[in-house]
């Protein structure tokens, strides 16, 4: 089975020693570009290691040199020069296999004796190129199901998506605690402990001892919709919510005709007790839409309570609201107020055509920090990196 960032890796890593500025990144995007876009032919693979590997038109020389050297079979990349890319999700025609008896010239770009082998021969085609079916092979499940679509996925995949989303953490932002602990760069002299270690110096303050705030990290709140349109995607979403509880220590609510809190029934030990009572606790799952009451019941039962003050709030929902819009927009303004940040995930925004011009969306939008997509497993990640980056510095 193919390794497909291996094969990525070794690839970039090669035409770096070759003299091209290829970094890690780039043989990354390479790599997402395989399992996005599986090629047929090595014409497909060509043009996908080229447009992600390829910066300047002075590389091309190298490049085509070091492509041979790996993915020969006789093809030279030199003559596809002047024709258009094959058109996405065509395959291009096969290339011809070499004369019997004739090798192709050995580029600069030879690996030393010994090295590892991109792709072992009996991993590819005929022709010694590897083939659609091997890099589909190669991926992995994570990077299968990574860029897909929650809704698009059946249950076998929700299930192996559940495994992956385990690995998920959520890591709160830091926030300035009231306590003080000791540290050689703080802001604060300590004046007790500095006069206790003059006494070492006969009472002439030579050390200052200081102390800084000790960083404490912020209360995360999750309200997820769980209505009849957020179906697809609250299946998905249950995990986040699990492992929030669990690693991140997290407070997460449903909502969809009104709020229910699932703090305690995703406590359990299993995974699988949790997600069903969780399903048990929530009466009007799949039900209609309420965002403005559901948010008026947090703010007015835990959010002026404590819960949502100097919190990290994530409203997980598309924003099709059948309440009043007015009612929306007067919870929303009263949460962000208490809030340290507002982040709402729109499943929907991903579309190529979508705009935001549900009630709920025009009614929420001036009162959210920021808009996210969270709809596939590579979104939510992106989207809990950026939580955790938010640090506080003292």
């Amino acid at each position: 089975m193919v390794d497909v960032a291996a094969v990525a890796g070794r690839f970039g890593r090669r035409l770096h020693d070759a003299g091209l500025p290829v970094s890690p990144d780039t043989s990354g995007r390479l790599a997402a570009a395989l399992v996005l876009a599986p090629p047929a032919t090595v014409s497909d693979l060509y043009w996908l290691a080229r447009v992600t590997l390829v910066s300047e038109h002075s590389h091309l020389a190298v490049f085509d040199r070091v492509f041979t050297a790996v993915f020969g079979g006789g093809g030279d990349p030199a003559e596809w020069r002047g024709q258009d890319p094959p058109a996405a999700g065509t395959a291009g025609q096969p290339v011809p296999s070499a004369p019997s008896g004739s090798q192709p010239a050995a580029p600069s770009s030879v690996p030393p004796a010994g090295a590892t082998p991109l792709v072992a021969a009996s991993e590819g085609d005929g022709d010694g190129a590897p083939g659609r079916d091997a890099v589909l092979a190669a991926a992995s499940p994570e990077e299968r199901l990574g860029f897909r679509d929650f809704q698009t996925l059946t249950e076998a995949e929700l299930a192996t998506l559940r495994a992956l989303m385990t690995q998920m953490t959520l890591s709160a932002p830091l926030r300035r605690g009231r306590r003080r602990v000791a540290a050689p760069t703080g802001r604060h002299i300590d004046p007790r402990a500095t006069l206790r270690r003059a006494r070492r110096t006969g009472g002439d303050p030579v050390d200052l001892i200081r102390r800084r705030r000790r960083p404490r990290p912020r209360r995360m709140v999750l309200l997820c919709d769980v209505s009849g349109s957020m179906q697809p995607y609250a299946r998905a979403y249950l995990q986040l919510l699990l492992s929030g509880v669990g690693g991140g220590r997290a407070e997460a609510f449903v909502f969809a005709t009104r709020l229910t809190r699932l703090t305690p029934a995703l406590r359990s030990v299993s995974p699988d007790v949790s997600l069903a009572r969780a399903a048990r606790a929530a009466p009007d799952w799949s039900g209609g839409t309420r965002i403005g009451e559901a948010m008026r019941a947090f703010n007015d039962d835990y959010g002026r309570r404590g819960m949502a003050r100097g919190a990290v709030i994530l409203i997980l929902s598309d924003g099709w609201d059948t309440g009043e819009a007015g009612l929306l927009e007067r919870e929303m303004g009263r949460l962000r107020r208490m809030a340290y940040r507002v982040v709402w995930v729109n499943p929907r925004s991903a579309g190529p055509r979508f705009r935001p011009l549900t009630s709920g969306i025009v009614a929420a939008l001036p009162h959210v920090d920021a808009m996210r997509s969270g709809h596939s497993f590579e979104a939510m990640r992106a989207l809990l990196a950026e939580i955790r980056e938010d640090r506080y510095v003292p």
